[in-house]
């Protein structure tokens, strides 16, 4: 027997078979050609196609994790039309007269290099992403087949590491879990792990002699445990039948209202990122979208998107939740979420730097086509405006006129508004200090407790040196809610959670006990919360 601690991604149990998963990289020589050119048609050729492949595994994404889960293979085909990773291959081989494989090679190396140098944790992690599209292109140019290894019976897969095109292209039937000795919990891989709710720990230093050696996965401790003893099996067992019993309990709750035992009602929401989430809210029971980060409209496009393609957005949403609430958190772009054509300068500390309201009060423009489309789609169905990143009242005032301005466009043009809530979204220690004042400004609060978490610890939350010292349950970060919640009854407006913090178990009976209105999680989480609320006194 053999036990690991590693970072777990999935908080599940589950137990089987060990199947190696062999990476098998292409060989690449260099070579002298004499005629560049048609080496470089034959290199945009197989990018072509890889183009075409990537495609084709969005779809399959789409269909199994969502278009927000899908969206990496989409930023894929970007890569492989970049214009500077283009040239970079082309100018090598005009200028060298080498290979096209050696070529994608030695640009691939280049740029995953370039991205793991950076400062931010994000791009780091798209040194990955530029290595598993270089390394589609040189198996193509090379004539082998994919890089896959087929699973021919349910099994938990160890490898170096996996790409999300691995992890997409596998049969999610056999796929127990997977352990890997590289990787983060800002991967790609890890982000379709959890939203698949496959268990897998990272950080364990695996062995090629594990091959068909029974192991167990505990994902709520990041443990792995090879070989097993009967106790450990047992007692593996034992989890995951209590899993599977509690999964078909909470499908009994489904339908039921989120009351406490002394008849507080809470209302439960979804967090999204795209239209095709509304489905997962919808399936697990969602009371209504607490949040629509409607930032991925802009993180999937290549240019600014229209006014209609906003519309046609929310309104789909709207009309799918069918008079349930529908929170939509005005454009979220800049700190890790950087968009090209928004042309934003390098920042040394982005976090805090020009982001959120901050860009929308700067280009009005940008921020009126997005209300014109919310206030269009509002009348569609039960639709709320929130505003992140405050950090003033005059602020929210400064939005509010905006939004009033775009209702008196609308309605000179007669075209039809619903009545919108408008709230901010509580995520600094500022907006917290003066959330008495701010609510008089508007509707609700929705605490963004990751933000908040952050900025009261002083804390860059991107940064994986600093886990060991980040510490969500913190004693003022708790205060920071009680305080927010308190001050917000004081001025007659509901206050709900959105961060992640709003579907930490351990802390649900607290929020409760402070008084919070409403919690907005993913929807994954929203019928044990339901289950745990309900029997709450």
């Amino acid at each position: 027997m053999e036990q690991y601690k590693g970072k777990s991604i999935f908080s599940k149990t589950t137990m089987g078979k060990i199947f190696f998963y062999e990476k098998k990289a292409s060989v690449v020589t260099r070579e002298k050609i004499t005629n560049p050119q048609s080496e470089i048609e034959r290199v945009d050729a197989a990018r072509k196609i890889a183009i075409d492949q990537l495609s084709c595994l969005y779809e399959k994404a789409v269909k199994e994790v969502g278009e927000s889960g899908a969206a990496i293979f989409e930023a894929h085909q970007m890569i492989l039309d970049d214009i500077d990773y283009c040239e970079s291959i082309h100018t090598m081989i005009r200028q060298e007269h080498v290979n096209g494989e050696y070529a994608v090679a030695v640009t691939g190396d280049n740029f995953s290099q370039m991205f793991a140098s950076m400062d931010n944790d994000y791009m780091r992690e798209r040194a990955a992403d530029v290595k598993d599209i270089s390394e589609r292109v040189i198996r193509i140019l090379c004539g082998q087949e994919k890089n896959r290894n087929e699973l021919k019976e349910p099994v938990i897969l160890v490898a170096d590491d996996l790409a999300p095109s691995e992890t997409v292209q596998m049969d999610k039937t056999k796929l127990l879990g997977f352990i890997t000795e590289h990787g983060s919990s800002n991967s790609h891989t890890a982000i379709l792990a959890r939203t698949m709710g496959i268990p897998a720990v990272i950080g364990v230093p695996i062995k090629r002699e594990w091959d068909h050696k029974m192991a167990i996965i505990d994902g709520y401790q990041g443990k792995v445990i090879i070989d097993p003893d009967e106790e450990q099996v047992a007692k593996a067992k034992a989890q995951i039948e209590e899993q599977e019993n509690r999964d078909q309990l909470l499908k009994k709750l489904k339908g039921q209202k989120t009351v406490t035992k002394s008849g507080k009602e809470i209302k439960l929401y979804a967090n999204i990122g795209s239209v095709s989430d509304t489905a997962d809210a919808l399936l697990n029971d969602a009371e209504g979208i607490g949040l629509f980060r409607s930032e991925f409209l802009y993180l999937e496009a290549s240019d600014y998107p229209t006014e209609e393609e906003q519309f046609q957005a929310y309104k789909v949403v709207a009309q799918n939740m069918a008079g349930k609430k529908v929170i939509i958190r005005t454009l979220d772009i800049g700190a890790d979420k950087k968009v090209d054509y928004f042309g934003l300068d390098h920042e040394e500390n982005p976090a805090m730097g020009y982001r959120a309201i901050r860009i929308c009060l700067t280009r009005q423009e940008i921020f009126k086509t997005q209300l014109r489309a919310i206030l269009r789609a509002s009348a569609f169905g039960n639709i709320g405006i929130m505003f992140p990143m405050i950090i003033s009242v005059d602020e929210v005032i400064r939005s509010k006129a905006l939004l009033e301005e775009v209702k008196e466009e609308l309605k000179a043009m007669d075209i039809a508004c619903g009545d919108v809530e408008v709230g901010v979204m509580i995520e600094t220690p500022a907006a917290v200090m003066i959330s008495e004042s701010l609510a008089k400004e508007v509707d609700f609060f929705s605490i963004g407790t990751n933000d908040l978490t952050q900025y009261t610890l002083a804390i860059d939350r991107q940064n994986l040196k600093l886990d060991e010292f980040y510490d969500a349950h913190h004693p003022a970060v708790l205060e920071m809610i009680r305080m927010t919640i308190e001050n917000g009854h004081k001025g007659g407006v509901w206050v709900g959670i959105c961060g992640e913090l709003g579907a930490d178990m351990e802390l649900t009976e607290q929020f409760v006990k402070m008084g919070v209105d409403e919690l907005s999680v993913s929807p994954s989480f929203i019928l044990p919360i339901r289950e745990m609320i309900r029997n709450v006194e």
